[in-house]
């Protein structure tokens, strides 16, 4: 089954909680430390563009890949709604192009997490490399091995609102480092809510996603030809450690010269 298709109706629901305004300004303070104070921004995985609308408020010029197709149709009435000029593209991660090539690229909310080989890692790691301007920055969040082990486990999640509800259901192979949860979600039908008995349609979902330890992410970035630069706590912003659940990882652009260096 795929993912983000029936989810994509309450995602914004069910994530109401999500500190977008925080992860916004860290992005904004990381980007400044690195001299990005304007430019094109990438957002991979962007999903409904919570991230993505936001970065762009406070003026970057943004763009927002995403392979859900479902969920990119709410970001885009976001993005009518915020009169923002956002660039959405239907595309995935792995084999994403671009016109040209931006200040930074940025990736949040453990979209990274759904790349599940190192293969594939490096494949993102490289084709950021490419649409990066000469020393631009990469910074990306995904949770640790720690989260997944402590955190998530083999543990049952359930949260219930007025017009939806879901069960997550997850499990977490500590061999492969693969996490798999099994989303079964209840949603009100639209069509007949003012009915006496109100029906709920069931949809279920499969999520398959995968931690990377700093060595095997580190050793993506070396074969990409990036360059390493430091790993975070996001809840801290100092230096990951290993009772990090989330880490903020930021590599740089290699092996491209800008005319101020010739």
């Amino acid at each position: 089954m795929d993912a983000y298709t029936g989810f994509a109706q309450v995602y914004d629901l069910f994530m109401e909680d999500v500190p977008y305004d925080c992860w916004c300004r860290q992005n904004v303070s990381v980007l400044k430390e690195y001299g990005i104070r304007k430019g094109i921004v990438a957002d991979l995985g962007c999903g409904t563009g919570n991230i993505t609308e936001r970065m762009a408020g406070l003026g970057y010029d943004m763009i927002g890949i995403d392979s859900s197709e479902e969920m990119l149709e709410i970001a885009q009435e976001k993005n009518l709604k915020n009169g923002n000029h956002v660039l959405y593209l239907c595309q995935d991660m792995r084999s994403f192009e671009l016109y040209g090539t931006c200040a930074a690229v940025i990736s949040r909310c453990d979209a990274m997490n759904y790349i599940l080989t190192k293969e594939d890692l490096i494949s993102v790691f490289r084709l950021v490399n490419n649409y990066l301007d000469p020393g631009g920055i990469f910074l990306f969040d995904c949770n640790s091995v720690h989260k997944y082990e402590t955190v998530l486990s083999d543990n049952t999640i359930a949260e219930n609102r007025e017009n939806a509800s879901f069960i997550w259901e997850n499990y977490y192979d500590p061999k492969t480092h693969r996490n798999e949860y099994d989303l079964t979600l209840f949603i009100l039908d639209e069509e007949r809510k003012e009915d006496e008995k109100r029906r709920f349609l069931r949809l279920m979902e499969t999520h398959v996603q995968r931690a990377f330890t700093l060595d095997e992410i580190k050793e993506a970035a070396k074969k990409a030809g990036m360059i390493w630069r430091e790993a975070r706590d996001t809840e801290t912003m100092s230096a990951a450690d290993q009772n990090t659940g989330r880490y903020l990882i930021i590599l740089q652009e290699n092996g491209k010269h800008s005319k101020k260096s010739k």
